[in-house]
Formats: structure tokens, C-alpha cells, sequence
């Protein structure tokens, strides 16, 4: 049995079940691999990881509601050069 070199892209995946797992792996309670509330990110790169999907092509199956969660965890990390406008309710 030989391994693949590559990591490939699993053909069961698209963009609905990929982000119901990253949304499962955020909300996940404690004692799993993950801390409780975990990061977007950190949920993004263990499915990659589970799932043998190589990283910069995780981002096909990213929907736009988890594109946003996650552009907004990067900003409140100061890991973007860009900051959108926010309106704040007072």
C-alpha cells in the first residue's frame, strides 16, 4: 500500500458540509482537541488537517459567513494590514 505524497482534496466535501464541521469545531466543548469557543482558524486547520486538504485549498470550501466570522477574528487579532469600518451602538 503506497501513501500519496500530496494531500488531496476529498470529493464528499463542499462548501454546505465544510463549514456545518468548522461551526460543529468552533462550538465544540472542552475535552476534544480543540478549547471550548475555539477560533475560526484554528477549526479551519484541524479539518485541513483531518481531512487531508492542503490549507490554500481550504478556501473553496469556506462559505461567505464563515469568510466574514473569520476576517473578523483576524482583525481583532491585529493580523490584517486592513481594518473595515465598524458602526458601534452606543
Amino acid at each position: 500500500m503506497t501513501e500519496p505524497d500530496e494531500k488531496s482534496t476529498p470529493s464528499f466535501l463542499n462548501k454546505k458540509d465544510f463549514s456545518k464541521l468548522i461551526e460543529s469545531k468552533v462550538l465544540k466543548a472542552a475535552g476534544g482537541t480543540l478549547p471550548a469557543r475555539s477560533s475560526y482558524l484554528d477549526a479551519i486547520l484541524e479539518l485541513c488537517e483531518e481531512n487531508n486538504i492542503d490549507v490554500r485549498d481550504a478556501q473553496k470550501y469556506i462559505s461567505f459567513p464563515i469568510k466574514k466570522k473569520l476576517e473578523t477574528e483576524a482583525e481583532d487579532l491585529h493580523l490584517l494590514k486592513y481594518k473595515r469600518n465598524k458602526l458601534y451602538s452606543l
